[in-house]
């Protein structure tokens, strides 16, 4: 068996926690901040877990995760 490339841009955005789950970063927390509140910022900052629909897609990129 051949060994499996990793997709290095997924594997920059996409980690798996303990329990197997595949966790990323939301979005909107780049620029344009001066008009968002701080409660949003702070939940922006959190960790969100994929969607099980994209989660297959995202194992397929990342076979050694």
């Amino acid at each position: 068996m051949p060994k499996l490339k990793t997709r290095k841009a997924a594997a920059k955005r996409f980690r798996a926690t303990g329990t197997g789950k595949i966790v990323r970063r939301k979005a909107f927390k780049n620029h344009l901040l001066q008009h968002k509140s701080a409660n949003k910022k702070r939940n922006l900052s959190k960790m969100a877990v994929v969607h099980e629909s994209d989660a297959e897609n995202v194992r397929l990129m990342l076979p050694y995760l």
